[in-house]
């Protein structure tokens, strides 16, 4: 492929997805130690048992769209469907038990791992609550959170005081090909 003056890297390989052939859909450009995706957004912080600002609710599933694009622009698309369940899960948590004005969310790869973090700025803990199946609409979130990385073999938890929870999945050797 031969470039343009002028056109950008970014511009050039979203060409070359656009024309790849089926079989030649995603680009490989996984990095073991780089960020994959590191956004910020603001929300209006929580009072009481309000739910969140529709527009602030509606970031969540921005995020995942934009976690699934850049997990195959990386050629980690292999782990597309937990990871975006996760950074829902995640997301969601901090958006409706924070209070937080602002929610970041990175992905970064080191050691064969992906590394997704949630960061609220808000101290507090994270812990998977007992869930009645048949009567609880909500609260699996972390629930599928611990399932989804032990099924992998990778963990999860929190940070600094529990402003960031975090989850770290195992890249595998086929998928950094």
């Amino acid at each position: 492929m031969t470039t343009t003056p002028g056109v950008t890297q970014e511009r050039t390989c979203r060409r070359a997805l656009v024309d790849a052939t089926p079989k030649q859909r995603f680009i490989t450009n996984y990095r073991p130690g780089e960020e994959v995706m590191n956004e910020r957004f603001e929300v209006a912080p929580r009072r009481g048992a309000e739910p969140p600002r529709r527009e602030d609710a509606c970031r969540v599933g921005a995020m995942r769209r934009i976690a699934a694009a850049r997990l195959r622009y990386c050629g980690l698309q292999a782990m597309t469907n937990d990871v975006v369940v996760i950074v829902s899960e995640l997301l969601t948590n901090a958006l409706l038990h924070s209070g937080a004005s602002e929610i970041r969310l990175t992905v970064t790869t080191a050691n064969d791992s992906l590394r997704i973090a949630v960061h609220d700025g808000v101290p507090g803990q994270a812990t998977p609550k007992a869930v009645n199946h048949n009567t609880d609409v909500s609260g699996r979130g972390l629930v599928l959170v611990d399932a989804l990385a032990r099924e992998s073999g990778g963990e999860w938890g929190t940070s600094d005081a529990g402003a960031e929870t975090w989850c770290r999945l195992p890249v595998s050797t086929e998928e950094q090909s």
